[in-house]
């Protein structure tokens, strides 16, 4: 039985390794493939699809954001906006030539407050002409397929009034606390429950009823999330009784652009343990005692 096990636990690593080869190759060329569009295509990346996509970028990722706002412009189902937010006039001053070539094909680049990871959707609330329509978030760093958004859309078309998601853990609790991040279970299931936690790296929709909660708050999360956007957005979704549906039964993690991983919140956020910091500044017993309610389980 011993010997059974280690060969299973030895085949299982070996899974997990090639895996994440295959996905690295596959990152590769995926990014030589939109630097070639990105320089050649004129095709828009907008279209009639009601929703808007927002996203942010910082830093050298300003150099290779291309990629993932390509690759959602070659999607199957086009937003009617998508709007990329810098915080650094430097940035928006010097743009690099690939985003230029973008702002020919529909991207709107914009200017506004340092507001960390929040910046990512934040910004887009106030936006003009926008009302009634849902917002998708994107990260910068991520190269999407080409049935990212349609599936979100059709999610929400048959969920209205969810948050829906392609990636997601589930909220556990401990005693009349919630339990720390790290021994969270990934979402397995497409049941749509506020339980379930939406991470921001594989896409979000956001409904029209949840942006409203969020303007409604404004930028309280400065003083008490100001590097987890993820932690921000579902505790607001939990207290309006929002629920979160993942689109399909197993989470999705989509290729990183190569080169990006260097600098991120990830590494603080999750490596280094500073979520549970974040946790505690948003979420007390009543949020435990709701969660614990809706099912969520204990660890």
């Amino acid at each position: 039985m011993e010997r059974a096990n280690a060969v299973r636990g030895a085949l299982r690593r070996v899974y997990r390794m090639t895996r994440k080869r295959a996905k690295r190759l596959l990152s590769h060329v995926l990014l030589a493939r939109y630097r070639a569009r990105n320089r050649y295509s004129r095709t828009m990346l907008t279209g009639t699809e009601p929703v808007v996509v927002s996203l942010t970028t910082f830093g050298a990722r300003a150099d290779v954001v291309y990629a993932a706002i390509e690759s959602i412009g070659t999607g199957r189902a086009k937003p009617r906006r998508i709007v990329l937010w810098l915080d650094d006039p430097r940035i928006t001053e010097n743009l690099p030539a690939s985003l230029r070539r973008l702002e020919g094909r529909g991207l709107e680049i914009r200017l506004t407050d340092n507001l960390g990871p929040h910046t990512k959707y934040y910004p887009s609330l106030s936006l003009d002409g926008v009302a009634g329509l849902p917002l998708v978030t994107a990260d910068d760093d991520i190269i999407y397929p080409r049935r990212w958004l349609a599936d979100l859309l059709a999610t929400a078309n048959d969920h209205p009034g969810e948050v829906c998601c392609h990636r997601a853990f589930v909220v556990a609790t401990r005693g009349t606390g919630v339990a720390p991040y790290s021994t969270w279970p990934n979402c397995r299931s497409t049941q749509a429950t506020v339980t379930n936690f939406a991470t921001g790296v594989s896409g979000v929709l956001y409904p029209p009823t949840m942006l409203e909660e969020l303007r409604r708050r404004g930028t309280a999360f400065m003083a008490t999330t100001p590097k987890a956007d993820d932690v921000w957005l579902h505790w607001v979704a939990l207290r309006a009784g929002i629920p979160i549906r993942q689109v399909r039964p197993v989470p999705h993690h989509f290729p990183f652009i190569p080169g990006t991983q260097e600098v991120g919140l990830v590494n603080e956020n999750v490596a280094e343990g500073a979520n549970d910091r974040w946790i505690s500044q948003v979420y007390d017993e009543t949020d435990a005692a709701t969660l614990t309610a809706a099912g969520a389980p204990a660890r």
